[in-house]
């Protein structure tokens, strides 16, 4: 019997010709076989300086991915620019990003009016915006805006279940509301107004701040004269802090809540004083550090062995670099889903199709889940009273 031999190229056509070598890689900018060039904007400057923080957390976490290998053998390459939480320099930031770094992504812009900014500019170019670090309702619009998701619960969302446990414990209540005058603010109070429904009476003073403002301190002079018991705080950290503070200095002792997004006691209770703050209530969807209920948990060992490790110089008391470590967390999800085919395309794609997936912090019954038609990760809270130590949570997982 003779043995036939097939050439060495006849042989390579066919194994080329396979299913599995004709599943080939996929990319579009910013994707190789060895990088993935993730874009991004935070406020290391300027009033929201606070939140600078998540950024640094954010690159803190992709450098240990990339000491373990990368994802799917890829490093990623994290390019993170200070917009000082003014929507131009965001603009301005995201064009160099898409235009001259030719990102794959950009992932976790800050700010409500800064990735309003952009909205319309990143969908124009098909670039994801991914998982903005901000609640705004908008970020959940698949039909109009699919290239744009958020990450965190929405801020209307949150607003509404406020409203909600108001009426259902104090009914009587006269409510005074600080906000920031833009759509951060404005986002927040007409989920507050829907949450109220027909008892928005209930409310009988409003009091908005810019941004560019010193302080808040004669908002708050103002709220306390019109004779409200119930104070919803609607800030961003520093004039969280200073509302706080403010408060309790004039002797005005409101029932308070305040939005998620300024809850932080590192960065909002601590500097406004932890005495000073006792009673407020706010909504959580991940594990505070500051809790001890969280001391033993196996999420939140590797969480601070991580900053460790990783982010020395950050605060473990500060919620932010929790949140920072989650949503990069999710990102990576996406990212190793994505495969070889990472095209932005496909990137949206992934993310719109997380199922039942669990941080290391999220609380528990809180998981993520998207689909084509919805871009809302998160849509669980619970909530919170705080003790002078830390956030006590109490009552149901609320929302979906």
């Amino acid at each position: 019997m003779k043995l036939k031999l097939i050439p060495v190229a006849a042989l390579l056509a066919a194994v080329l010709a396979s299913p599995a070598a004709l599943a080939q890689k996929k990319y579009d900018p910013g994707a190789s076989d060895t990088e993935i060039k993730i874009g991004n904007t935070n406020p290391y400057s300027g009033p929201a300086s606070a939140y600078g923080t998540i950024g640094k957390s954010i690159a803190a976490y992709f450098k240990m991915v990339n000491e373990q290998g990368g994802v799917n053998g890829r490093k990623i390459n994290f390019l993170s620019y200070d917009d000082g939480y003014s929507p131009p320099k965001t603009v301005e930031m995201v064009r160099k990003l898409v235009e001259q770094d030719e990102v794959l992504l950009v992932f976790q812009p800050l700010g409500t009016p800064c990735n309003t900014a952009i909205h319309k500019y990143m969908n124009a170019k098909k670039v994801p915006q991914l998982f903005v670090a901000t609640g705004a309702t908008k970020w959940n619009d698949p039909k109009n805006y699919p290239w744009t998701m958020g990450w965190q619960p929405n801020y209307q969302t949150e607003a509404q279940i406020y409203a909600q446990h108001i009426l259902k414990t104090k009914p009587n209540a006269k409510i005074a509301v600080l906000y920031q005058n833009d759509d951060y603010g404005k986002d927040y109070l007409k989920g507050f107004h829907d949450g109220l429904g027909a008892k928005q009476n209930m409310i009988v003073k409003e009091v908005s701040y810019e941004v560019t403002d010193p302080t808040v301190d004669s908002q708050i002079v103002q709220l306390q004269a019109s004779g409200a018991d119930v104070f919803f705080n609607i800030t961003t950290p520093k004039f969280a802090a200073q509302a706080i503070r403010k408060a309790y200095d004039i002797g005005w002792k409101p029932v308070h809540y305040i939005n998620n997004v300024s809850s932080s006691v590192g960065s909002v209770l601590t500097p406004a004083g932890l005495e000073k703050s006792v009673g407020i209530i706010t909504t959580q969807y991940g594990k505070d550090p500051t809790d001890p209920l969280w001391k033993d948990d196996p999420g939140m060992k590797k969480w601070v062995e991580f900053m460790k490790k990783y982010y020395p110089d950050g605060n473990l008391n500060d919620a932010s670099n929790a949140y920072g470590y989650s949503v990069a967390q999710t990102m990576v999800q996406v990212l190793k889903q994505a495969g070889d085919n990472l095209t932005r395309e496909n990137v949206m794609r992934q993310a719109a199709n997380l199922k039942e997936f669990v941080t290391d912090l999220g609380l528990p019954g809180i998981k993520q889940n998207t689909s084509p038609t919805d871009f809302a990760p998160i849509e669980s809270v619970q909530l919170a009273r705080f003790d002078g130590k830390t956030w006590a949570l109490f009552g149901e997982v609320m929302g979906k």
